[in-house]
């Protein structure tokens, strides 16, 4: 069951989440040790395998770096459920086929170290503490084909690979 780690503060921005000085390579496991740095150092520590970040408001402003995203996922993260996003943020998070889930009421609704059931299919989450149930901003079938590809360009190679596979076959493709 993945635990969640509050940042109630709103406007976390990207140099919080991967502080500039370490944007010196696009490795995932390399950003890792680094994720959530300058705004909790223990954070890396404390982080496993499939937990989930609960923040405030406009999490991810700033600069428009794929870094942030890329440490939080190389850390363990699953998700990142706040209130709203930055747009680059959000668009960098399904691009990148890593879940950004808006959910008002998140930050009131969860303590550091709740366990929480995530319900993608129905769009909820549960305090597995307090029994309380979240629904959030339904993720659009487009963003989960992303993120079960594992990003943008894998989804894109995916679909080429099949169109060639229909094409080979003499099938009529669709774009």
């Amino acid at each position: 069951m993945p635990k969640v780690h509050v940042f109630a503060r709103d406007h976390i921005n990207t140099d919080e989440i991967i502080p500039a000085r370490h944007l010196t390579t696009d490795v995932e496991a390399e950003l890792a040790p680094y994720a959530m740095e300058d705004y909790d150092k223990g954070f890396v520590r404390r982080v496993q395998s499939g937990d989930i970040i609960v923040a405030g408001a406009d999490f991810g402003c700033g600069s428009s770096r794929e870094h942030a995203v890329w440490a939080l996922r190389g850390a363990g993260v699953s998700a990142v459920i706040a209130p709203n996003f930055a747009r680059i943020y959000y668009r960098n998070s399904i691009n990148n086929g890593f879940l950004a889930l808006e959910c008002a009421g998140i930050v009131e609704a969860f303590a550091d170290g709740d366990e929480a059931d995530l319900d993608l299919k129905g769009g909820t989450i549960t305090n597995k503490r307090t029994g309380q149930t979240l629904t959030f901003v339904p993720v659009p079938q487009f963003a989960l084909d992303v993120q079960k590809a594992g990003g943008w360009l894998e989804y894109m190679k995916e679909r080429d690979d099949a169109a060639a596979a229909q094409a080979a076959q003499g099938e009529p493709t669709h774009a």
